[in-house]
């Protein structure tokens, strides 16, 4: 005959962790695929304008971004309140940082995608004009003719 024990001095079994490393791992990956880093931290205040007839452009390696626009709130005390030109992480003057910023732009990429560069100037809609007109007459006295203005698509009411 069976010999059939009482007492119900059973453990539970320890939960296993050998799968908890590719669970790390998978979602490592996916924050790593799903993230985008921000390139440039905006010291100014930038609402670019709204507008109708819009193209989307193809290649957005090859854009250089200027922003234009009232300095931030945390940066207003230093700089003022008038419209300032930021590229990159710094604002500069116009009349000797543009050019700079094309040459260094240049340099930093190969010889064929350097004459492909598109300036994109994302412009405030408070900005005033002078501001835009004196950096592109600093632009086109570096030879950088392509020029994109950004714009919000308006809204259909």
């Amino acid at each position: 005959m069976a010999k059939f024990r009482k007492g119900g001095g059973k453990a539970t079994p320890a939960i296993s962790t050998a799968s908890l490393p590719d669970i790390v791992f998978m979602l490592l990956f996916f924050f790593m695929i799903a993230t985008t880093m921000r390139e440039v931290e905006l010291k100014i205040k930038n609402v670019v304008p709204e507008a109708t007839e819009l193209k989307k452009l193809e290649n957005k390696q090859l854009i250089s971004y200027i922003y234009v626009g009232a300095p931030s709130k945390a940066y207003r005390n230093k700089y003022g309140k008038l419209a300032k030109v930021q590229v990159n992480d710094k604002f500069i003057n116009v009349e000797e940082g543009i050019r700079a910023f094309v040459d260094a732009e240049r340099a930093e990429r190969d010889e064929q995608d350097a004459k492909k560069l598109t300036w994109s100037l994302k412009v405030d809609e408070d900005a005033e004009m002078g501001i835009v007109s004196d950096i592109k007459q600093e632009l086109r006295k570096a030879s950088a003719l392509k020029i994109n203005y950004t714009a919000r698509e308006k809204v259909k009411r």
